[in-house]
């Protein structure tokens, strides 16, 4: 199939010749018959070739060959460049809407100060509430290395620590010096992402709401004075 989800030429040929990714379409359809579907969906029924490119021309739109492998093959009057600019429109903005993951890393010493190690939490907090993962490694040197159960009791107290946002993915798995674990949000970064407008938008309403009631309170003294001025010139 097509990007555009329709047949391909390469699907709907294979007997040689030049590969295209478009589909076949008016003159470059070559059976006897077809059957036809109109622009609105509805359904003609089987039709010669000459008469549904007589239809297509009569009523300024393609014919565009939608199902090949159907006996006989099944065909849509539509216009077709229309159909290809609103195809690639969506395509662009499906790939907009989507959300990469990342993947941030996080490095810890097995024996790391409370200090640091509540500094590097911190990070990882961030991290996750911006709805990207951590992969955490724990970085063993010298005799460390015979101690792996440290580094798995710091883990331990990590995802403890971060369980309300965060979830371990993957477990710590030892890789030579060093010892990884993967954490991933709670919240995905779509969902952040979302989070983040509304409270903008939130933030929006509040500031024309306070705007709004300066401007009645400046209203309202302007008015008051209008009237204390008038009592007096009485």
């Amino acid at each position: 199939m097509s990007i555009f989800g329709l047949a391909s030429e390469e699907e709907c040929d294979n007997q040689g010749g030049a590969i295209s990714e478009e589909p076949r379409i008016n003159d470059r359809i070559r059976v006897p018959e077809v059957r036809l579907v109109g622009p609105n969906g509805e359904q003609v029924g089987i039709v010669r070739i000459d008469d549904a490119l007589r239809l297509a021309a009569e009523s300024d739109l393609d014919l565009v060959e939608v199902a090949a492998n159907s006996r006989p093959p099944v065909c849509k009057l539509m216009d077709y460049g229309k159909f290809k600019y609103e195809a690639a429109q969506k395509d662009r903005a499906a790939r907009r809407n989507q959300t990469q993951t990342v993947v941030k890393e996080m490095k810890l010493r097995p024996k790391i100060d409370p200090h640091d190690y509540e500094t590097k939490k911190g990070h990882i907090v961030r991290f996750l509430n911006q709805g990207d993962k951590v992969k955490v490694t724990i970085m063993f040197r010298g005799r460390e290395q015979s101690r792996p159960e440290l580094g798995f009791r710091l883990l331990e107290q990590l995802s403890e620590d971060i369980e309300e946002i965060g979830y371990v993915e993957f477990a710590p798995k030892q890789e030579g010096r060093n010892m990884t674990m993967v954490i991933a949000p709670v919240k995905k970064k779509s969902e952040v992402k979302g989070a983040r407008s509304q409270q903008r938008r939130d933030r929006e309403r509040r500031d024309e709401e306070r705007a709004q009631r300066d401007r009645d309170r400046q209203v309202a003294a302007a008015e008051k004075k209008a009237a204390m001025k008038t009592e007096v010139a009485d």
